[in-house]
């Protein structure tokens, strides 16, 4: 009997650890951000680029309730504006994002281009007047507006799939941003049904349709406009809304480190003169 039953419970884990190697999605390949080394840091164009993608194409299903249209424009975001003096002129002029020298920070109650991206977006609100539910234009101090009102709307829109909220997408999957990049650029082509085979994704089988095409965005600097590049700059720009600090945690860390390796060679150095004429 006993045997029968460590038979059968062998049986079940074989088959449960099959189905789960079924299921296994690929890894993914590293890809080489900017910000990935101990000293790397966010590429502030492609992080702009990013945004224009998931304005224009993922927030019709994807929420980033974390965010707030302030933050753009917040010191280390990729639309702070800084007035620099031009050298030649002697007249300050905006600069958007962190000059290589100088200048003095806008606050973003001040920064006209955050106040733009905010205004073009419609928000539904309460009306302080008669509070009835009314449209009216975006404020910095509004969080990302929601593409669906509630779980349900945003199912019954998506084919029983509910959109994930991107704010801290990067944190929140394993394979960090090499894993949203690779599933952004790993459909196949292939579907069943209503869902698509992408390798990197458990099970295989998401969705999700290819949400990036190439030429769907168009990029004033002249950038690719290539799904690879989408997809990087999407991904770019995702990893600095879950880590908006990663900078400045960096060069803390650096200078944390810096600090204690000095502190080890005093501690030793005065260990030395301390105990040079006894004996050990």
């Amino acid at each position: 009997m006993l045997r029968a039953l460590t038979l059968a419970a062998a049986l079940t884990v074989a088959s449960v650890g099959a189905a789960f190697a079924a299921g296994d999605a690929e890894h993914p390949h590293d890809h080489p951000f900017s910000f990935d080394s101990p000293v790397g840091a966010y590429d502030m164009g492609a992080v702009q680029r990013g945004f224009q993608v998931y304005q224009q194409v993922c927030a019709s299903c994807h929420a980033m309730d974390h965010l707030a249209y302030r933050h753009l424009g917040e010191r280390n975001g990729p639309f702070a504006l800084y007035m620099v003096r031009n050298h030649e002129t002697g007249e300050l002029e905006p600069h958007v994002g962190a000059p290589a020298h100088g200048g003095t920070f806008v606050d973003v109650t001040e920064n006209q281009y955050v106040r733009a991206i905010a205004a073009g977006v419609t928000i539904n609100a309460v009306d302080p007047n008669t509070g009835q539910l009314t449209d009216r234009p975006g404020r910095i101090s509004d969080h990302f507006r929601r593409p669906f009102p509630n779980e349900i709307a945003a199912r019954a829109a998506n084919g029983g799939a509910y959109p994930v909220d991107l704010s801290v997408i990067t944190s929140a999957r394993h394979g960090g941003a090499d894993y949203i990049y690779a599933l952004l650029t790993g459909y196949t082509g292939a579907s069943q049904g209503t869902l698509y085979e992408n390798p990197y994704f458990a099970g295989r089988y998401i969705a999700m349709p290819p949400p990036l095409a190439e030429g769907a965005v168009a990029y004033a600097d002249g950038t690719p406009t290539t799904v690879e590049q989408y997809a990087a700059d999407v991904t770019h720009f995702l990893q600095w809304a879950a880590d908006p600090h990663m900078e400045q945690r960096k060069r803390t860390g650096i200078v944390v480190l810096t600090f204690l390796i000095v502190l080890a060679g005093l501690m030793y150095l005065a260990y030395k003169q301390v105990w040079r004429n006894e004996s050990h």
